[in-house]
């Protein structure tokens, strides 16, 4: 109740009882007594006793409440001018104010009627009444103003009580209304100053930098409009405090009352309230600004991390993309250039990021408040960049190894086409004599010198360097060139063999005439007549041009008969099919090792405890379809038939398309394949095989001769081509561009058939959906009718890695998976995800704004996959093939 009444309690100002100041029936001059005591005049004022008693105390309360405390505590001296009244108005202003004083008094003087009658009166009421007016003070009856001067300075009176003190009674409540009106004024700004800066200690700092900026914006213009507020206040109050002064800056003589000098503190003290309160507001706003600001830096620090963080990952993503270290120099080469390509789109958000680090790190000695926020930013973007620059020079190093590898690897294959070429222009007439063997032997041991260029005559050691870039790819191509070196070197020993003889013999040389029919042994190969006395087989063999053209060396008449480039065209296809009939039969010769020296050991009592226990009946497992490989090349090895090429080239493509659907068998190893992989890697560091290994005296592992037949498959297409490059516009060429095509779609069925078999997930029968058309990996969008909105603005923009699978009646969208297996290279499967009957779909050939789009739809396009191919070439080929497809089933119908 007290609080309440507390809060109900206002003291008065001027401007609530302005009309009854105005009255002046009471006033303040801002005299003073002789000890300082207020002085309060109550002037002649006819209508004295009319005065309700509530404007009455208000009046005076107000009046009292001026003075200081110090000088209200002395008491007050009030003065009541009747000198032209009656005693009863004497009598009823000594009751009214004995009544309603409210401060404390010290003299009451009464100028008492001039009229004799009256004062008389006067005299007899005052001893009759006094202890009727209830004042426990002094009531002074005083006949003129010259008795007054007797208890109080002429100065502090005024002039109507004959003194010399200036009042105005309208400047006076001038002055009143103006220092209450500043006070308030002070009193409200500092109030605002409160709430605004209670309002800025709750607000919440925003979370983005818009919403900061604005916040920032706002709370600005705010403490600008309230600066201007407290200018216009402080402004003001020095007007004010000019206008006390007034009276003193006019005449130098001129004195302030003590009244008015209260008034002059009272503004100044108002005036420094207000400086202090808005320092204190200053320095808060100045700490509040700060953060604000740090805020903002803050947002624009998070919002640059962001951008500068996607830009970095977008990088780092496109650089994990870079897998590939390329299968040939020219690959190489390519994925270096890309490779710089990147370093040198890598530099902005690197550089970016670096000098964001930077900031943060200033922002933090600046000693900003979000210190542990930003931190680990700075650190994470310093990390990324170093991993970037670290994966990059990793990079740089792979592909390096990877750029020196297949160089290596391209000499020492050109060193082998060299070497063979050497074997196969040394003329056999020349070889005869003591001196032409010796020519050659120099020559051969010249060539062999130059092996040590390639640096590929140490396997183990070869391995040991690009361990880290041997991929299952490039191991096998690695393998086939480490082999055709071992290859082409045992033919060199071979043809030093033969040579030394016949130098040692010094037979004399072979008369350049062709040799009777029957001095040719029953086993010679239909290309070749024996020459008389040579018996060296691998001798002969090595010389597998026709004798005719071997005897009369590159001046005699067949090559005048043929011309210089028929000549040169004849004996580059010569050495072709020479190198053919030469590999394939080292290839039946480790075929039949293999079967021998392994597979029918598996079945040896003696070896049987040496056989691991995860190997038991796994022969079939390990060894695939292998024996009936070697039966079918040892079957035709023996023949004749491709050595019947040699003197007509054109005939061996009629051998590879004879025998096309022979060599589907190469199908069944290839998906057999990843099974014996799995099953070698298991067993194959068991004694068993070390023990095979040591018997046949092989350098290598048995899992570097199963991959052999994969091998093999691929180097007749290469063949053809080679054949097909000597062979251009001549007779032949049909057959052999028809045998390569036969070769590569052999290739590719056995390659489509290794992924086929890859796929899991699927519910039906791979084998009822057709033939295998095309397979290969995508980038796929969906944008279905159907489904949720969000779903489908996300699958918009965000592709999906798919490997598709086109069947003569589907079409399978699977996700490749790869994985690593007991810590070697990594198995490939492909998860099934969906499938289209091909009778539903249609194809949308172009997509705008990418040559390598194009749209297959479902169902009146409810459903559109948009499909990205890595290159136009891709695209092409599978348009084409999935139009066949719809071509075909559209000519079923009718």
């Amino acid at each position: 109740t007290d609080e309440i009444m507390q809060q109900e309690i206002r003291p008065l100002v001027a401007v609530d009882i302005i009309e009854q100041l105005h009255r002046q029936f009471a006033i303040l001059s801002g005299g003073r007594g002789k000890d300082g005591a207020p002085i309060i005049t109550f002037p002649e004022f006819a209508g004295f006793s009319d005065i309700p008693d509530e404007d009455f105390l208000n009046v005076v309360t107000y009046l009292t409440s001026i003075p200081s405390l110090e000088a209200a505590s002395i008491g007050f001296i009030i003065i009541i001018d009747r000198r032209r009244d009656k005693w009863s108005t004497v009598k009823a202003s000594l009751t009214r104010i004995a009544g309603a004083f409210p401060g404390n008094l010290q003299l009451v003087f009464v100028l008492r009627p001039s009229r004799f009658i009256q004062r008389t009166i006067a005299d007899i009421g005052i001893k009759l009444y006094r202890d009727d007016f209830k004042m426990k003070v002094p009531i002074i009856m005083l006949n003129s103003v010259s008795d007054l001067h007797g208890y109080i300075d002429k100065s502090q009176l005024t002039r109507e009580l004959g003194g010399t003190l200036e009042y105005g009674h309208s400047q006076w409540i001038h002055h009143r209304t103006a220092i209450e009106n500043f006070a308030m004024t002070v009193k409200t700004t500092a109030q605002m100053l409160q709430t605004f800066g209670t309002d800025l200690a709750e607000t919440e700092l925003p979370n983005d930098v818009q919403c900061t900026e604005e916040l920032l914006s706002a709370h600005t213009d705010h403490h600008s409009k309230l600066k201007d507020e407290l200018k216009l206040a402080v402004k003001q109050g020095a007007t004010l405090l000019t206008c006390i002064r007034e009276p003193v800056t006019r005449s130098a003589n001129s004195k302030l009352s003590p009244d008015e000098l209260e008034n002059v503190a009272t503004v100044e003290r108002l005036l420094a309230q207000l400086d202090e309160t808005e320092k204190a507001f200053d320095q808060f706003w100045t700490k509040h600004h700060l953060k604000l600001e740090q805020c903002l830096q803050l947002r624009h620090f998070e919002h640059d991390f962001r951008e500068v963080k996607l830009a970095l990952d977008n990088l780092m993503e496109a650089q994990a993309g870079f897998a590939d270290i390329g299968d040939s120099v020219t690959r190489v080469e390519h994925l270096l250039r890309e490779q710089k390509q990147l370093e040198e789109k890598g530099q902005e958000p690197l550089e970016k990021a670096q000098s964001l680090a930077l900031h943060g790190e200033q922002l933090i000695q600046n000693n900003h408040y979000a210190v542990d926020s930003i931190r680990p930013k700075c650190v994470e973007l310093r990390r990324i960049c170093d991993d970037f620059t670290n994966e990059t020079k990793k990079k740089y190093d792979i592909l390096g190894k990877s750029l020196e590898l297949h160089k290596q690897l391209d000499k020492a294959s050109q060193w082998c086409e060299a070497g063979i070429y050497l074997l196969a222009s040394q003329a056999v007439d020349k070889c005869q004599s003591q001196e032409g063997a010796e020519t050659a032997l120099v020559e051969i041991e010249k060539f062999l010198v130059t092996a040590k260029e390639h640096q590929l005559s140490n396997p183990k050691e070869f391995y040991n360097q690009f361990d880290m870039i041997l991929t299952p790819e490039i191991k096998a191509n690695a393998q086939r060139i480490l082999q055709k070196l071992e290859d082409v070197q045992e033919m060199f020993d071979k043809r030093q063999v033969s040579l030394k003889k016949l130098a040692a013999k010094q037979t004399r040389p072979v008369q350049p005439v062709a040799p009777h029919p029957e001095s040719s042994p029953k086993r010679a190969s239909p290309k070749i007549t024996r020459p008389a006395g040579v018996v060296n087989n691998s001798f002969v063999f090595s010389f597998s041009i026709p004798i005719q053209m071997a005897l009369h060396g590159t001046k005699g008449p067949c090559r005048d008969r043929m011309g210089t480039s028929e000549y040169h065209r004849h004996e580059r296809c010569y050495h072709i099919i020479n190198e053919l009939i030469e590999t394939e039969r080292v290839y039946v010769e480790e075929l039949q090792s293999i079967i021998e020296g392994y597979a029918s050991e598996m079945d040896n009592p003696s070896l049987v405890h040496l056989i691991p226990s995860a190997l038991q009946n796994k022969k079939e497992i390990l060894f695939g379809n292998l024996p009936e490989i070697y039966e079918f090349h040892n079957r035709h090895v023996g023949t004749g038939e491709i050595e019947n090429c040699i003197e007509n080239p054109e005939l061996l493509a009629r051998c590879f398309l004879k025998r096309k659907e022979d060599l589907q068998i190469y199908e069944k190893y290839c998906q057999n394949k990843p099974r014996s992989e799995a099953l070698w890697r298991q067993c194959g560091d068991s004694i068993f095989f070390q023990e095979c290994q040591r018997k046949l005296d092989h350098k290598l592992s048995l899992d570097a001769y199963l991959l052999k037949p994969v091998q093999r498959i691929t180097k007749y297409q290469l063949l053809l081509k080679e054949m097909l490059k000597c062979s251009k516009n001549s007779e032949g060429t049909a057959e052999l561009e028809e045998a390569l095509a036969t070769m590569l779609d052999i290739i590719k069925s056995v390659n489509d058939s290794m992924h086929q078999i890859a796929i899991t997930g699927y519910e039906g029968d791979v084998s009822e959906l057709g033939k295998l058309l095309m397979q290969g990996s995508f980038n796929v969008w969906t944008d279905h009718k159907k489904g949720h909105n969000k779903v489908k603005d996300l699958a918009r923009f965000k592709p999906m890695q798919r490997h598709l699978f086109l069947y003569t009646k589907i079409l399978l969208f699977c996700k490749k998976r790869e994985e690593n297996t007991d810590g070697h290279e990594k198995t490939a499967s492909y998860s099934f995800k969906n499938s289209l009957k091909m009778s539903t779909v249609g194809i949308t050939e172009n997509v705008k704004g990418d040559n390598k789009k194009f749209e297959i739809w479902y169902n009146g396009r409810e459903e559109v996959y948009i499909i990205q191919a890595s290159s136009v070439e891709l695209k092409n080929t599978w348009i084409s093939e999935i139009r066949k497809v719809l071509t075909g089933q559209l000519e079923a119908c009718r």
